[in-house]
């Protein structure tokens, strides 16, 4: 079952804009306010509720509480799809806790907590959108190294499972990583409005800076 969700008004740019995704797209936003980046991920969560898919968030409770009053704003039935999976939201300090150890993320762990996530979002053929703050916190907690890992996990499980998987960060909270990212960089000047013309394209996977780390 999915729900069809209905709006009064829209952000044509912005929900033509995330309308244009397509899956195993991996979006990086550099944003400089939350009313920017509110603006982006209300396009992306609402863009996918309208088209029937499922959606994934794990994020700040500040950002995920401002998020459903923008989408009930919308008239969207926040209710009615999270009683069938296709709204998932959850705490992004909590999740990371079920698969860090010793402040690296554990791949096993955090492939069996996102894909339990993935395979309810999913139910009944559903595509799925993942909205994830986790790699931001990292960054913010200055683990560099645990950051680029789990930026890593995602891109490569976002390839795997096909979803379309959208990242966020403050400027002076940018992972980097010595190779390039094969994900586009969405940066909206403030206040803007997302566009095509925003997106950079690499071609190159994630480099992690370790195999793997225990």
């Amino acid at each position: 079952m999915n729900i069809a969700p209905l709006m009064k008004t829209a952000s044509i740019g912005t929900d033509v804009f995330w309308g244009e995704i397509s899956p195993c797209e991996h979006l990086v936003q550099i944003y400089l306010d939350d009313s920017a980046f509110l603006d982006s991920l209300e396009g992306f969560v609402a863009g996918g509720l309208l088209a029937g898919d499922a959606v994934i968030l794990i994020g700040t409770s500040s950002h995920l509480a401002a998020l459903e009053v923008r989408l009930t704003r919308r008239d969207i039935d926040l209710a009615a799809a999270k009683a069938v999976d296709q709204y998932l939201a959850f705490d992004a300090e909590g999740t990371l806790s079920k698969f860090m150890r010793n402040g690296w993320p554990d791949d096993e762990l955090f492939r069996n907590v996102v894909t339990g996530l993935l395979h309810r979002a999913k139910f009944g053929g559903r595509r799925v959108r993942a909205f994830g703050e986790m790699v931001a916190l990292l960054r913010e907690q200055g683990k560099n190294g645990a950051t680029v890992r789990l930026e890593h996990l995602w891109h490569h499980l976002c390839q795997e499972e096909i979803f379309s998987l959208f990242c966020a960060y403050w400027p002076k909270r940018r992972a980097r990583c010595t190779g390039p990212l094969s994900i586009n960089v969405l940066e909206c000047p403030q206040g803007s409005t997302p566009h095509l013309s925003h997106l950079q394209r690499f071609d190159t996977p994630p480099q992690s800076p370790h195999p793997t780390r225990r």
